[in-house]
């Protein structure tokens, strides 16, 4: 644990850690928030609820690389003051719109999220050394599962008791909340030793957005394109065994394993390509598929698990290390917006393979986009070293 220590002891570091995590718990449960509301207050179906939660999906990923670039340009307190106000004015009006308005709110609230994520890490890259990157993404990433694993749970907890309107205030204070401390902590993205490095101006982006930093973006899409269609497959495999009520214990479970994993990742004293653990991931993740009870799950579910943080922090430093200072908030905005997008997408796809064949179909088909995106990343790596390997004579 002493590099964990080591980590928390860098200046202001732990109070960020601290509220970043709560407006990443209140961020992970804007859409459950969203689509109680559209479903309780407004008495309308799941799919209308769906759709504004596709609008807030959709802004976010569009918004992710530009409030990156904008931090890149004003730091980030500019920016995260901006998407506070933006954030005020949605979330205190919820309750007070129609539908259709709703709809078409959530689109710019969800481009002008509070950068949580994206600040972090780039505060993370800059703030750390190389050596103690590492367990600091690995942190970062046992971040984010405690926020999944608490923040949709708790307003589901807090919808028992309270009304949607409620709710969804309470959802936003948060997010209000932890952006306002962020702005007010005003962590650095740039390394006291990187200023000089931005006197050439912003590099065009064909001199950094190359191979490898495609190959990068292309295993965030797929780790969270794996990671949503297990979800999506733990839910149907308890439903078809008529017990749908364990899903949330199943889910936590993995959670669990996975700050473990993470923790465990950090803590080790090497690094694994990042390919390598997205593919392991994909292979642990087929024979869940196997499993046709609670029980059985939530053993089958701890491999995917411990793999699943370390994956996230593998992709989280590949992308610090490849991006320029200059452009660090535009390349950790391209990774938000490519694990968004994955997210989106992971759902449906492996919805429609549980409808064709079974939940272990599904599980079979979200292990195999996470082998294909594991592929494609070393395809690509492995290009990019014969390209910029030194000619031998």
């Amino acid at each position: 644990m002493t590099k964990y220590r080591q980590v928390l002891a860098v200046p202001g570091m732990a109070s960020l850690l601290g509220v970043s995590l709560i407006a990443r718990t209140a961020i992970t449960a804007d859409v459950m928030a969203l689509t109680l509301y559209v479903v309780l207050d407004l008495e309308l179906s799941y799919a209308a609820a769906g759709g504004v939660a596709a609008s807030l999906t959709a802004g976010v990923a569009l918004g992710g690389p530009l409030l990156g670039r904008m931090i890149d340009r004003r730091g980030p307190r500019a920016v995260v003051l901006v998407t506070v106000v933006m954030q005020v004015v949605f979330w205190l009006s919820v309750p007070f719109l129609s539908y259709g308005i709703v709809l078409a709110a959530a689109f710019p609230a969800g481009l002008l999220m509070v950068p949580a994520q994206s600040v972090t890490r780039q505060a993370i890259a800059a703030m750390t050394t190389t050596g103690q990157r590492r367990a600091a993404f690995a942190l970062e990433s046992v971040q984010g599962e405690l926020s999944y694993v608490v923040g949709p749970a708790v307003v589901i907890l807090c919808a028992a008791t309270m009304s949607p309107d409620v709710v969804a205030w309470g959802v936003g204070a948060a997010i209000v909340g932890g952006g306002a401390g962020i702005a007010l902590l005003n962590p650095p993205v740039r390394a006291e030793d990187e200023p000089a490095a931005l006197a050439g101006g912003r590099p065009p982006r064909r001199e950094w957005l190359g191979t490898g930093m495609v190959a990068v973006l292309s295993m965030a899409f797929g780790t969270t394109m794996l990671l949503s269609g297990i979800d999506l497959a733990i839910v149907a495999t308890l439903e078809e065994a008529g017990q749908v009520s364990w899903a949330a214990g199943v889910v936590a479970v993995s959670g669990l394993a996975s700050v473990a994993g993470g923790l465990i990742y950090g803590a080790s004293s090497r690094a694994l390509p990042t390919w390598l653990p997205l593919g392991v991931l994909g292979l642990v993740t087929i024979p869940i598929g196997f499993a046709h009870d609670w029980l059985w799950l939530c053993g089958a579910v701890v491999g995917a698990g411990l793999l699943t943080a370390p994956t996230l922090s593998a992709v989280a430093d590949a992308v610090s290390r490849l991006a320029p200072a200059s452009v660090r908030g535009e390349a950790t905005g391209l990774q938000s917006s490519a694990q968004s997008a994955g997210f989106a997408l992971g759902s449906p796809i492996v919805g429609a393979a549980i409808d064709l064949s079974s939940p272990a179909g599904g599980f079979a088909v979200a292990g195999l986009a996470g082998l294909a995106a594991a592929l494609a990343g070393w395809v690509l790596s492995h290009l990019q070293r014969r390209a910029t390997k030194p000619d031998a004579t």
